[in-house]
């Protein structure tokens, strides 16, 4: 994991969860800083992202924003952070999260952590990044997915190589084992623009 300078965090930005959630989170930020990774996410302050990146932060670790005017100016943005980077849309916030990182961690979230979540694994499927990505099954919460996932190959419609595309960890000492163990990607594509 030497070779990990950055690592985009996908997560919720709901409060309303179970503890287990939000100490992950914390556990996670807080151990991104102590390994002298940097952390990349969606730049805001409220929920498991607020958590992870003040966890981040208060550890010492740098912490980069990327969050767009429309929910920019809602006042959600995290203004403690080593970076904050306002942008025209979801794309724009998407695409620069991704150049900006070496590694991806799917913490649970909802609706806009899968739509990060499926993107970020279709990009990979698709070869258009070979970086490695995590997926943080905490207390089981990605199950579910994971159980969608396998159905799919099932029937035929995706043809997945499951540990080429992410890994698995249901704890977050887990996903930096996982990220230690993952193959460094010698000359990632960057992705294309949509």
């Amino acid at each position: 994991m030497k070779s990990l300078s950055s690592v985009c965090v996908y997560c919720g930005a709901s409060s309303r969860v179970a503890d287990v959630h939000k100490e992950a989170a914390h556990a996670l930020g807080d151990g991104l800083a102590r390994r002298g990774i940097r952390m990349v996410y969606g730049g805001g302050r409220v929920g498991l992202m607020g958590i992870a990146a003040d966890a981040a932060i208060a550890a010492g670790g740098e912490v980069v924003g990327i969050i767009p005017e429309h929910i920019q100016s809602a006042e959600i943005e995290h203004t403690g952070l080593t970076e904050l980077h306002v942008v025209d849309s979801m794309h724009t916030r998407k695409r620069m999260m991704v150049e900006r990182s070496d590694a991806f961690v799917i913490l649970p979230g909802g609706l806009g952590t899968l739509d990060e979540a499926f993107e970020i694994l279709t990009w990979k499927q698709l070869q258009l990044h070979d970086k490695p990505i995590v997926i943080a099954d905490v207390d089981g919460y990605w199950r579910p997915l994971l159980g969608l996932i396998d159905h799919m190959v099932a029937q035929g419609f995706a043809r997945i190589d499951r540990s080429a595309l992410y890994r698995v960890a249901d704890h977050v000492d887990g996903v930096f084992e996982a990220l230690g163990a993952m193959p460094d990607a010698a000359h990632p594509a960057q992705p294309r623009k949509m």
